[in-house]
């Protein structure tokens, strides 16, 4: 019988053979003594330590057929988590950097045999582990093993087959690997640390911590509980903590589908963390989520060869020192705090994918995680059933099956409306409120969304009216010119009003391409032409007075700048309707009145063009004004009074358009 003396006295061993020895003796005590709860927590904190130490040397050997296929690439440095496994990185960084393909096409590599050896002993300590704790799961990993060791795939050599690599480092769910094994040892190792804890901590199963392990156990469950609830009914976030050597360890299985789970090391008042991810661009977005803190982070530039990009997984290691053990607790509560925004974060991240572009995607969820308002309860509400429901009830003509809303409502109003949907999904679901009534609100906000792509197109049709007021303006101090007797420079008259007319062309075409792009009001494109038709009569006017005589009569010159005036109210007023149409979407019914009133306006406007173009035209047949003079001043005065009825059906078109707004 081994006396409980003399597991005091049992000598501690190093890496590789030392801790397998070393578990092997545990194993055989626990036999001897019969009871496995009493070395428990020890064996389970060795198959931890053996869980870091593997997961190190997956990543050296995938970074090793990585540097074998593309030998003109830096080889990868694994110097930092190395350190943070307690394993020496000299051994590791000589076995990557000296691999190499074989004549045969092999990976060959110095220590590769040894490495393939110590991958194995890791899963073995961990198995061992598992084995005390739930010997049926320590049963059903054994016969894992023992499938992957009569594939040859644990067979040390010289040399190996590229492929077995990556059915060793795979982390794929349609096949079993090494690397799975390894990651659902790990789950089991936390869930039977669970179950052995002395206490329970702010919802951390803990045992064996000092007094002054509390205090960070508290300030991580701090911040995993401020944000906990944003998870709703997926599984996960069970944390455990314990004292290992002279570090604490505090771990979280993140999602219980996720194919990584976080450890986090805490050693004074330095801080280091260490998960596998299959997705690299989800590990990005978990460290930026800690730009505000002077953390290091490394594992993140890793690519794999051509043969191993299916199967990569990227080994991220972050460490924080902090300056007081406050600065510490405060960047564990981050890391509390982030966790539950990688649940699902993949499966966010392709659904947005299918509405807008992949950077776009990213910084929707970046913004959810940063405002406490996450993507799941979006996922359970049913995320793209959600948005297709409110396309197809809001805008079933505006956005086609399949149109991504980018292209549908622009970029910025796009990205806009899903930070709302997401906003939406969770406050309902936190709520109580049904899917209905939620997407009831998504669907509201669409609306809004479409008119304001609408109002971006009002926008445009103000920039035109803005140009012909221009026009509309010189032609008016021409004209008052000549009733002085002031003879201005024609030809520069009629240049300027040609680049007003040029530069009101190009807006009107940008314009119907938003217009078409957008599927936007047909009202909107007949706006459009109604106010480019009447910058082409304003122009025209323009040209004509260039030619008239400069000594033209004072009545006529007279007459002709009332008949401008007149215009200038005309595209005042449009404007001024304009203005209020576009806000009459928002609900304002006093915007609806005013848009109509300038709508009255217009058409005033357009009468008494008319009555002063029939009194010059009856000034210059009974004035007795020469040929040029006469012809010049009934041309101009039908230019003028053309842009005014021009404008009078911009004006019944406006009508409609509000009309519209005010029956939806």
């Amino acid at each position: 019988m081994i006396q409980r003396k003399d597991l005091r006295a049992a000598p501690r061993h190093g890496d590789g053979i030392g801790n397998l020895i070393d578990a092997v003796m545990k194993s055989q005590i626990i036999k001897e003594l019969g009871e496995a709860d009493i070395l428990l927590p020890s064996l389970i904190a060795d198959g931890l330590a053996a869980n870091d130490r593997v997961k190190v040397r997956m990543s050296a050997l995938q970074a090793a057929a990585q540097h074998a296929q593309a030998p003109e690439q830096r080889p990868t440095d694994l110097s930092t988590e190395c350190r943070a496994a307690r394993i020496a990185p000299a051994d590791l960084a000589s076995l990557i950097g000296g691999a190499h393909r074989t004549a045969t096409g092999r990976l060959a590599a110095p220590g590769l045999a040894t490495l393939i050896g110590d991958i194995e002993n890791d899963t073995r300590a961990m198995i061992r582990a598992v084995n005390a704790g739930r010997s049926s799961e320590g049963l059903s990993a054994e016969r894992r093993l023992g499938t992957m060791q009569r594939a040859g795939l644990l067979t040390a050599g010289d040399d190996v087959d590229f492929m077995r690599v990556a059915r060793l480092t795979g982390a794929q769910e349609e096949s079993d690997s090494l690397h799975r094994l390894v990651m659902d040892l790990h789950k089991a190792l936390n869930r039977i640390a669970a179950d052995c804890a002395e206490e329970t901590l702010d919802g951390a199963h803990v045992y064996g911590l000092t007094a002054d392990d509390r205090p960070a156990v508290v300030a991580f469950m701090r911040g995993l509980n401020a944000t906990r609830a944003l998870k709703f009914d997926h599984p996960g976030l069970d944390t455990m903590a314990t004292r290992a050597g002279e570090r604490l360890l505090i771990q979280n299985d993140i999602g219980t589908t996720d194919a990584h789970v976080m450890v986090i090391a805490v050693q004074g008042l330095t801080v280091t963390l260490t998960y596998t991810d299959v997705h690299l661009a989800r590990a990005k977005f978990f460290v930026h989520l800690f730009d505000a803190f002077a953390a290091t982070w490394s594992g993140l530039d890793r690519h794999t060869g051509t043969k191993l990009e299916e199967n990569a997984f990227f080994l991220v290691t972050g460490q924080f020192h902090g300056d007081t053990a406050q600065a510490r607790d405060d960047f564990l509560t981050a890391l509390g705090a982030a966790l539950v925004f990688l649940i699902d974060w993949n499966k966010a991240r392709k659904l947005l994918r299918t509405w807008l572009s992949k950077d776009d995607a990213i910084r929707i969820l970046d913004w959810a995680a940063r405002n406490r308002i996450g993507h799941r309860a979006f996922l359970e509400l049913g995320g793209n059933e959600l948005l297709g429901a409110a396309v197809r009830n809001a805008a079933p003509h505006r956005i086609g099956f399949g149109e991504r809303l980018d292209r549908a409502l622009g970029r910025t109003a796009a990205v806009e409306f899903l930070k709302a949907a997401l906003r939406a999904a969770t406050e309902g679901l936190q709520a109580g409120r049904s899917v209905r009534l939620v997407r009831d609100q998504i669907e509201a906000d669409l609306v809004r969304h479409l008119d304001r792509a609408d109002g971006a197109l009002l926008a445009i049709v103000m920039r035109q009216l803005g140009l012909a007021h221009d026009l509309a303006a010189a032609l008016s101090r021409d004209l008052s010119a000549l009733q002085s007797g002031v003879s201005g420079d024609r030809k520069l008259l009629a240049a300027r009003a040609s680049r007003i007319e040029q530069k009101a062309d190009r807006i009107a075409i940008e314009a119907r391409q938003e217009i078409n792009r957008l599927k936007a009001e047909p009202l909107i494109a007949q706006l459009v032409d109604r106010v480019e038709e009447t910058v082409d009569e304003l122009e025209q006017a323009a040209f004509i007075a260039s030619l008239a005589p400069a000594a033209m009569p004072p009545t006529l010159s007279a007459a002709l700048a009332e008949l401008c005036k007149v215009a200038i109210g005309a595209i005042e007023a449009a404007a001024s309707g304009l203005a209020a149409a576009a806000e009459v979407p928002e609900g304002r019914r006093a915007d609806s009145d005013d848009a109509l009133a300038a709508v009255l306006r217009l058409m005033d406007s357009e009468h008494a063009a008319d009555a002063q173009e029939r009194a010059i035209t009856a000034l210059v047949f009974t004035a007795g004004f020469d040929v040029a003079t006469s012809l010049s001043g009934l041309e101009l005065a039908r230019a003028i009074e053309r842009a005014t009825d021009r404008l009078a059906s911009f004006g019944h078109l406006l009508r409609q358009y509000v009309m519209i707004d005010l029956a939806g």
